[in-house]
């Protein structure tokens, strides 16, 4: 058996090995397309002006004289030049094989540009900490689900640790730091999962998107205050009445999308219907059972012009996601097995049989609605109101009879023979848990260009309610042995509470920027000043935070960017409850003493292109220094907050990326993280386990993330996709034998040294493979395209823990067992693109 899983690896191996050194073997013909760019109005040539294929990375930039030479593949190309103060212009050249051709672009003056602060895709200076993927991409990565936040986990400074999660921590920030815009409407991760698994589908749906730029550090001041990034996803607006969409099925999901426009493009629409049904690959854990999950969402967006420069625009979201478990049983082995001789094998098993059900329930609604008006050249407003409404369920009762095993490593798992058992227990979990959550935002956007400064300010409210019901407790019956010799079996109630409570509250914001073009020469130095204050009715809190950041093109290849900021953090819900204590309840829980956790942050970073190559080069480097902490640790996904300013930390690190199209309009990337993330917590809270500076939760200290993309050599129809990540142990703490209860025996555990235990490092290699079939091609519409897919998830079927339970065995003693990944899954699916 050793000797077939290691061919079987060996095999994969080299057939990766194979697919990377591909681009070798291509034998593609290429062109040549050069001209001159320049100002429209004054015909001066204009330098460091990005030259690209429409829709990929793929290009150059002009001279100082305003010239570019750029080699491409022979065929017909929208190239599209862009730069900051410019109305971007895009062209179609048709290029034969080993011929130059020439296409020169006169670029209008865009005096609304500077407005956007964030530079668009593909251009040679970025901000800092600002990183985009194309949806299209998001389509085409090997992955469980098509759902655009797991993407994220292949961007730098992003980490994960699971699969089964859409939950991710940017630059050492916890699940719950990250903002995320939906076409400017702010939308929330669920507020109480406890496993990835029942999260469902994450509200961004990528096949509606036409962009999505995510700031993990820096971001500008409309976006508001959390400490770690913003996700801001801007859904495609239609602009005549050609049909486009989308179909996709696999052996996990199926979703459908279509847009267009209508009533003579005044009325365009983009609509979405996801479902998804996983319990085959949930199914592959350790854990065994009916599983019968089912997540659906319908989204759409409409978007009405009601007169020129005015319209007005509705995003509606109704998702229903369900996950249902019947568990019959899980075997899980752990430990050693030793080859050498003198080293004994210590492999020990657990396993349990379960009766009892589990039902989760998340359904989301969101409604919003905003009025955009472009009153000149100069000045545009807006003005939105939005609902958000979710209401997450839990029941369970399930009763688990364990046995702990020292298993001999020549043993059985199907008969036992060669298992030894060396404790029992037995454990009931009962939970009826609901918690429904309401917001009501409203605000306002103003937007005002005046020759080189962009200024901006706005403003917003939001009314937000919690409704809690909480009735869970946790029993354990196990044998343990007396002093005597004699075994008793002793009942230990682990967990109770059984309360309800309501919560309202209001904040509100405001804030100003100003973006100045700086340098004679339009787009080379663009500074950004801004100021954000915010209030919480809670504590009657109000905070300021001002912000600065700066991109200075070096040269035509080369630019610098850094940002500083002040970030703060309003605590929600789950940060001001904290753990509830039994005796108390919820509502004597909530800390009203309590204030904002706060972040100042700076980051300095650099990117060079290598236009031979057709390479990014990039690196960041941040620091962020924490104040007010609200202290938390993680089980799964699950996180728990001290509901106290406890803690003081800092977080630092470097983030590297390189990225290009290895192969032409197939763009791949490289990414390896640094990171450092510490906590001191203060005297007042200290305990003879959390003295000193400690890891936080999220101290992932190395990352690295890849996305490859190729073609097939000789038939270009077939493209590969890999995907892989790999992260070091995330920090845990393991709890450790509290005081004996002279009374029962009994033995309960508590907590440890905070975060001096480390779990496994996390591990994953996906690879997918897609035959492109062309079933309808003409020149007024865009082409009909059928993809057939198969998928290997978890290549090299590795072993990944995400958490720890902890079992009593005979002797009083509790035994770590990990709780185990997805091992390797095989995934087939059919897409149809017109």
């Amino acid at each position: 058996m050793l000797h077939y899983s290691t061919h079987i690896r060996w095999t994969c191996l080299g057939a990766l090995i194979l697919l990377l050194a591909s681009p070798a073997a291509h034998a593609q013909t290429w062109g040549t397309v050069t001209g001159t760019v320049t100002d429209a109005s004054t015909e001066a040539p204009l330098a460091g002006v990005t030259v690209v294929i429409n829709g990929t990375n793929f290009g150059t930039a002009t001279q100082a004289n305003g010239t570019y030479d750029m080699r491409v593949p022979e065929g017909t190309h929208a190239i599209r030049f862009s730069a900051v103060g410019y109305e971007a212009h895009i062209d179609s050249v048709q290029v034969p094989g080993n011929t130059t051709v020439t296409l020169n672009a006169a670029l209008p003056v865009d005096v609304m540009e500077m407005d956007q602060v964030v530079v668009e895709e593909g251009e040679i200076a970025p901000d800092a900490g600002v990183h985009r993927i194309d949806p299209e991409t998001v389509q085409d990565m090997p992955t469980p689900f098509k759902d655009g936040f797991r993407a994220l986990k292949v961007m730098p400074g992003v980490a994960t640790n699971t699969e089964l999660s859409q939950q991710y921590s940017v630059r050492g920030g916890g699940y719950n730091e990250n903002l995320i815009f939906l076409n400017g409407f702010e939308v929330f991760m669920p507020f109480r999962p406890r496993q990835g698994e029942q999260e469902g589908l994450g509200l961004l749906n990528p096949a509606m998107a036409e962009s999505m730029t995510l700031y993990t550090g820096g971001f500008p001041v409309r976006y508001g205050g959390k400490l770690s990034s913003a996700l801001d996803v801007q859904y495609h607006e239609v602009d005549d009445e050609s049909l486009r969409g989308s179909a996709d099925v696999s052996l996990l999901d199926a979703s459908v999308h279509a847009r267009g426009a209508t009533l003579n493009d005044r009325l365009s629409w983009n609509v979405g219907v996801r479902r998804a049904q996983p319990g085959r690959f949930f199914g592959t854990q350790d854990l065994k059972g009916d599983y019968d999950p089912v997540f659906t969402d319908v989204q759409g967006m409409f978007t009405y012009q009601l007169a020129e420069g005015h319209s007005i625009e509705t995003l509606g979201i109704y998702a229903d996601h369900e996950f249902e478990l019947d568990p019959t049983n899980q075997k899980t082995y752990f430990g050693i097995i030793s080859l050498d001789p003198d080293v004994p094998s210590n492999l020990q098993a657990l396993w349990v049989d379960f009766e009892g059900t589990r039902q989760d329930g998340y359904t989301t609604e969101f409604l919003g609605t905003r009025l955009n008006n472009r009153l000149s050249d100069r000045l545009r407003m807006e003005h939105q109101l939005a609902y958000f409404g979710t209401r997450e369920t839990e029941f369970f009762e399930i009763t688990g009879d364990s046995e702990l095993f020292q298993v001999d490593p020549a043993g059985d798992p199907n008969s036992g023979a060669g298992h030894f058992g060396i404790g029992t227990s037995t454990q009931t979990d009962f939970a009826n848990n609901a918690v429904d959550v309401e917001t009501i935002t409203g605000g306002g956007r103003y937007n005002f260009a005046l020759d080189r400064h962009a200024l901006e300010a706005g403003w917003d409210v939001r009314g937000l309610r919690f409704t809690d019901d909480i009735d869970e407790r946790a029993i354990i019956n196990t044998r343990v042995q007396r002093d005597s010799g004699e075994r008793e079996d002793i009942r230990i109630v682990a967990d109770s509470l059984s309360d309800a409570a309501q919560f309202s509250e209001m904040q509100a914001g405001f804030y100003a920027e100003n973006t100045i073009d700086v340098l004679p020469t339009r787009g080379r130095l663009s500074v950004t000043g801004g100021l954000r204050t915010d209030y919480y009715s809670f504590n009657d809190e109000w905070t300021v935070s001002p912000r600065l950041s700066a991109t200075f093109q070096a040269s035509e290849n080369l630019s610098l960017s850094g940002a500083w900021g002040i970030y703060h953090q309003a605590p929600t819900y789950r940060e001001l409850r904290g753990a509830v204590d039994s005796e108390e309840g919820i509502d004597e829980s909530l800390n009203r003493d309590i204030n904002s956790q706060r972040s100042m942050q700076f980051v300095l970073g650099g990117e060079y292109f290598l236009p031979t190559q057709r390479l990014y080069l990039r690196a960041e480097g941040y620091y962020k220094h924490l104040t007010n902490v609200i202290s938390y640790s993680i089980e799964d996904i699950r996180v728990q907050y001290s509901g106290e300013n406890d803690a003081t930390g800092f977080v630092y690190g470097l983030d590297l990326q390189l990225r290009g199209e290895l192969v032409p309009g197939l763009e791949s990337w490289f990414n390896y993280s640094f990171m450092v993330a510490r906590e001191r917590i203060k005297p007042q809270f200290q305990n003879r386990f959390n003295q000193g500076l400690v890891p936080r939760p999220s101290d992932q200290r190395h990352t690295f993330s890849a996305f490859l993309q190729d073609t097939i050599p000789g038939d270009e129809s077939w493209k590969a996709h890999l995907r892989l990540l790999f992260g070091s142990g995330l920090p845990y703490t393991p709890p450790v034998p509290g005081p004996r209860d002279e009374a029962t025996g009994r033995v309960v555990q508590i907590p440890g040294p905070r975060m001096s235990g480390r779990i496994t490092p996390y591990r994953r290699v996906d690879l997918g493979a897609t035959k492109r079939l062309t079933l309808l091609e003409s020149d007024d519409r865009a082409p009909v395209h059928l993809d057939l897919t198969m998928e290997l998830l978890n290549v090299f079927d590795m072993t990944n823990t995400v958490s720890f339970n902890w079992i009593p065995n005979n002797d009083n003693q509790w035994t770590r067992v990990p709780n185990r990944l997805t091992p390797r899954t095989v995934n087939a699916r059919l897409s149809l693109t017109f």
